[in-house]
């Protein structure tokens, strides 16, 4: 156990590393002086002085070689300081945490709308493999697949919204606010997840232990709730722990669709604005969640399965 919590926290390093080297450097290398830019926005669209643009780059340690601001900045993210905005002159932290909140609801409630429809979607199909409920399922699943999240946010927004009256086109607020970019967000998932459990309980459902199951005369809901679906569960895990990070990247597009003021719409105004700390910052924490993630999915394996040893890398 020791020693895979070790190799784990050494490969999350490495990862969070790389990550931030290649976003540090993708930054800088995008067309655009930040400099111009931000100073252009506050003057209300009128250019500056090459004095304000040089006072600008100094005050930034922008004139540095890119090396030394990488390390500078890595500096500052070990000591827990993200710098401060650009554009808006307030830490990067502080911006964060105030739309956090709002990035970590939509995703959360994505997730549970993808689970509470793929896993009994995915056991029924299974079970009825061949039958009416499988072919409806399977089809459910490709439309899920093959619908742009931005596409469909807007099909809700016209026959929910507009049409119907059931909830409101835009914005946060109660949980009314909260229904349909779930349902958006949570739709793709939901449709990966349900190929994914069919196919798990498939599978198992051939098992000798589930046909021995069977002949001790074990009632049909038991032995598909109790002894299969928890084995078909195991490669399901690694997979919901995954789309959890792309889950936060999906919530951009949904928040713009819905104009949710979460980390999103946050991301999106600062790459626009060359707002580096900001896009920096964000990247670098949703890599956090995204490799953490992974982490605790590789744990879960030993709760899941007892079986699953955290030695010789089998884990």
């Amino acid at each position: 156990m020791l020693n895979f919590l070790v190799r784990r926290s050494a490969t999350v390093l490495l990862v969070l590393v790389g990550v931030s080297i290649l976003t540090f450097s993708l930054m800088y290398f995008t067309p655009g002086d930040p400099a111009r830019t931000i100073l252009r926005q506050q003057a209300g669209g009128r250019s500056p002085s090459d004095a304000a643009v040089q006072d600008f780059r100094q005050q930034h340690g922008l004139n540095e070689p890119i090396p030394v601001q990488y390390a500078n900045w890595v500096w500052d993210v070990l000591h827990g300081d993200l710098r401060q905005s650009y554009y808006q002159e307030t830490p990067v932290t502080e911006l964060i945490w105030n739309r956090l909140p709002e990035t970590l609801e939509l995703a959360v409630a994505g997730m549970l709308v993808a689970l509470a429809i793929s896993i009994p979607t995915g056991v029924i199909s299974a079970v009825h493999k061949g039958g009416t409920p499988d072919y409806v399922s399977q089809i459910a699943a490709l439309l899920g697949v093959s619908m742009p999240n931005f596409w469909l946010g807007y099909l809700f927004i016209i026959v929910f919204s507009i049409h119907l009256g059931l909830f409101p086109v835009a914005g946060v607020g109660g949980i009314e606010h909260l229904v349909l970019p779930a349902l958006t967000l949570g739709s793709g998932m939901a449709a990966i997840i349900t190929r994914l459990v069919r196919s798990s309980m498939l599978e198992v459902l051939d098992e000798e232990y589930i046909r021995t199951a069977r002949s001790k005369g074990l009632r049909e809901r038991i032995v598909i709730y109790k002894h299969a679906l928890r084995n078909a569960l195991i490669p399901v895990v690694t997979i919901v722990g995954l789309q959890f990070g792309y889950l936060l990247n999906g919530a951009v597009i949904v928040e713009i669709v819905f104009q949710r003021p979460g980390l999103g719409d946050l991301l999106i105004n600062a790459i626009f604005a060359r707002d580096y700390p900001v896009v920096q910052g964000l990247v670098l924490l949703i890599a956090v969640i995204f490799v953490l993630t992974n982490f605790v999915v590789d744990l879960t394996y030993r709760y899941i399965d007892p079986r699953i040893s955290f030695e010789g890398g089998n884990a």
